[in-house]
């Protein structure tokens, strides 16, 4: 059977054995008028006065959005998002556009036009958190567990702080959207270090679906709460990136009814492991490099056997990337195993350890074979991957390797659905 995977810009068909099993979120047709429906939620908000009765003029205020490596639909939100504000009384030189960019690289001129609009980025002051500048943070002391806290000055200082996003599930904070728009995205790089860390990752409940009792959401959720935020406009997609669900008002309430809302659509149970399971990074903007795709690769690991394999393809317009220090700390340490090693030493900190660490533990459990245009054979080996030039080759392979009768699944949107085998629900593995 033929199977196009959620891949780049263009996608990627694939011809594989008749008895896969294909496992896609459930379908949830977009909004008929999605500016219409984020109008209707920013004025009868959850749990929430409507917005246009929190702001007044002379406010400033703060739009907290997500940078290009997420796949939040800004350029049809942001513009309903301000006219509201603007018809509230708020002055357009009042309102100011912070892009959570958490560790990440900063957006180029083009990226933010393309990001939010030529409106919005010629209009209004587009700000780039920059989780280095000590300047712009302020300390906030420690959290509960006892982890540092410095967060972003502009946005602190703002009359009014409006948090944006787009909820899907995630694969250690549970669920992406709300408090995430402030720890990591906002945040120093001590504080994403800390949340981030090696214990915290390695806890059992920082996994997807999972916020109450993981140790990195309920942190999140801390750190969020104490820089006060005025409000939460997320949203939900289908896999063509259409809006499916507005989630407007108190950060809280608002990011939990989405997230149930998710984990109806997304969450898909299968009857046991699989062999060999081919997954993607859930295409452009979101498979732009392989550590951003370590994600597909952990949704794939829900459903896989001991010993198995993970085949992921994945774009990577942006390379491993880099910028940053996942591509060094794979490369310096050589194996998954010394990877592992290399982050447990006493006092290691370093960006990029998180996703190494769960990259490595995938590896641990399977083999994963990356299929990439944008990348060399070299680049994938160097970060301890096995590169595939056909995924009908490899799976041939596979089979042959593992058994006739082995199973195979598909996972053609990657990370939009995330797999769970029904024995898993019922030991209470996998819950709310």
């Amino acid at each position: 059977m033929q199977v196009n995977l959620a891949y780049g810009r263009h996608g990627l068909t694939v011809t594989l054995p008749d008895t896969a099993d294909v496992i896609r979120p459930r379908d949830v047709p977009g909004l008929p008028d999605e500016a219409q429906a984020i109008r209707d939620a920013l004025r009868a908000p959850i749990d929430s006065p409507p917005l246009a009765d929190l702001v007044r003029p002379g406010d400033t205020v703060c739009i907290v959005h997500t940078d290009i490596t997420r796949a939040t639909p800004n350029d049809r939100i942001l513009p309903v998002l301000i006219d509201e504000l603007e018809a509230a009384g708020v002055a357009p030189g009042d309102i100011f556009l912070l892009n959570g960019l958490g560790t990440h690289r900063p957006q180029t001129d083009a990226e933010l036009r393309a990001m939010l609009g030529d409106r919005i980025v010629e209009g209004y002051r587009c700000l780039q958190h920059d989780c280095y500048d000590d300047a712009n943070l302020v300390d906030l002391g420690v959290t509960s567990r006892g982890n540092p806290v410095r967060v972003n000055r502009d946005y602190l200082e703002a009359d009014v702080k409006i948090l944006t996003g787009f909820i899907e599930p995630h694969f250690f904070a549970g669920f992406s959207g709300g408090p995430k728009a402030i720890l990591p995205s906002l945040a120093g790089i001590e504080s994403v270090y800390t949340n981030h860390g090696l214990h915290m990752i390695a806890d059992p409940r920082a996994t997807w679906g999972i916020t109450e009792g993981n140790p990195i959401w309920e942190e999140m959720r801390e750190v969020a709460l104490r820089t006060e935020p005025t409000f939460l406009l997320n949203v939900t997609l289908n896999t063509r990136r259409e809006i499916t669900g507005v989630f407007a008002g108190d950060m809280l309430a608002a990011h939990a009814a989405g997230c149930a809302f998710v984990r109806e659509c997304a969450m898909a149970p299968v009857d046991g492991l699989y062999d060999i399971v081919i997954t993607t990074n859930s295409g452009y903007p979101l498979d732009q490099n392989l550590y951003q795709s370590v994600k597909g690769m952990s949704a794939a690991r829900q459903i896989v056997c001991k010993g198995g394999a993970i085949i992921i393809a994945t774009a990577c317009e942006d390379g491993l990337p880099d910028h940053g220090l996942y591509a060094r700390l794979l490369r310096e340490a050589g194996s998954p195993q010394a990877v592992l090693d290399t982050i447990s030493q006493p006092g290691f900190a370093a960006q990029d350890q998180w996703q190494v660490q769960i990259q490595a533990q995938i590896q641990l459990h399977a083999d994963v074979y990356v299929y990439s245009d944008n990348l060399t054979d070299e680049q994938i080996r160097e970060a301890l991957f096995i590169p595939t030039r056909s995924i009908e080759a490899t799976v041939a392979e596979l089979v042959e390797r593992y058994r006739p009768g082995a199973r195979i699944c598909v996972m053609p949107e990657g990370p939009l659905t995330i797999p769970y085998v029904r024995e898993t629900v019922a030991a209470g593995e996998v819950e709310a």
